[in-house]
């Protein structure tokens, strides 16, 4: 039997905001239409990390990125492809064509400002010409704005760092997340009265500005737990400077080390502080928890 043939959305998809959402819903919708499978092919690593040779701080993990777009988007299958110097250098036609026959793509989907192959001399106009020519359906995206402007991941990146998180997840349309296998952390949750799940951001990846947040973790695919999230240095209780994830859950008790958890975050409350003593900070939490329980309304 014939391996179906594929609609492909094409794109790094960081962040997956609201003109990701777009793309992603069209490929959906043409992959109905013309009796294909949806799926998306992306790239490992940002491109630009390559060719400018300099580092971008991601919004999302490729782990993220295929979680989100699987479980918002119900498209099954993200292919991620290896963005090295072979690839960097190919010309936009090889690399079309290449991808077509390996996997019997029948139909594509892009955005407006989509480039690729050498030099990023493929463009989405110069795409759906080749599709016509080569029999392949192809769809051009527009830009999404909101408030005037085009939602960008970039955008989203500085209003995260910012602390700007209700913006940053207008601009999503979902709640921005972490997901990571639990850690054993330091445990003076335990000792404070409000035992942690402590969580690390994977290399490369962006930190929001530290503080504490207004979340809800998801344990494997249990209903959702509120939390108060900190992210920061710890100042009071540490001095190595290493950035964790530490999640108070609230009215939850149990050991959750070695699952995976993902954590949704709602409202930044406050900056991290350094405080005098455990027993201040002991009591800030507690009102980190009121708040939090006034946000969700539990």
């Amino acid at each position: 039997m014939a391996e179906k043939k594929r609609a492909v959305a094409m794109g790094f998809f960081d962040g997956i905001h609201l003109g990701h959402a777009a793309l992603l819903q069209k490929t959906r919708e043409l992959a109905g239409e013309l009796g294909l499978s949806p799926a998306v092919l992306t790239f490992d690593t940002h491109p630009d990390t390559l060719v400018f040779g300099k580092e971008v701080p991601l919004i999302n993990s490729a782990e993220e990125r295929e979680e989100i777009i699987s479980r918002l988007f119900g498209i099954p299958e993200t292919i991620f492809l290896r963005f090295n110097r072979k690839l960097m250098t190919m010309p936009w036609r090889d690399f079309i064509r290449s991808a077509v026959e390996e996997l019997a793509i029948g139909a594509v989907v892009v955005g407006h400002d989509f480039s690729f192959g050498y030099r990023g001399e493929g463009k989405p106009q110069l795409l759906k010409e080749w599709c016509a020519e080569n029999g392949i359906a192809c769809e051009i995206v527009p830009a999404v704005y909101m408030d005037g402007r085009i939602i960008s991941s970039t955008e989203i990146r500085s209003l995260l760092t910012e602390g700007r998180l209700e913006e940053a997840n207008r601009m999503l349309g979902h709640p921005h997340q972490l997901l990571d296998t639990v850690h054993s952390g330091y445990h003076l949750g335990e000792k404070l009265g409000s035992p942690t799940i402590n969580m690390l951001f994977p290399r490369g990846v962006v930190i929001p500005r530290h503080g504490v947040y207004a979340t809800k973790v998801y344990i494997d695919s249990e209903e959702p737990k509120i939390a108060v999230t900190n992210i920061g240095v710890r100042p009071t209780v540490s001095d190595t400077g290493r950035v964790s994830v530490e999640s108070h859950l609230l009215d939850f008790s149990g050991n959750l080390y070695g699952r995976k958890a993902r954590v949704e975050f709602y409202y930044f409350q406050r900056p991290e502080q350094k405080f005098d003593d455990t027993a201040s900070l002991a009591a800030q939490i507690q009102r980190d928890v009121e708040e939090t329980r006034r946000r969700f309304s539990v």
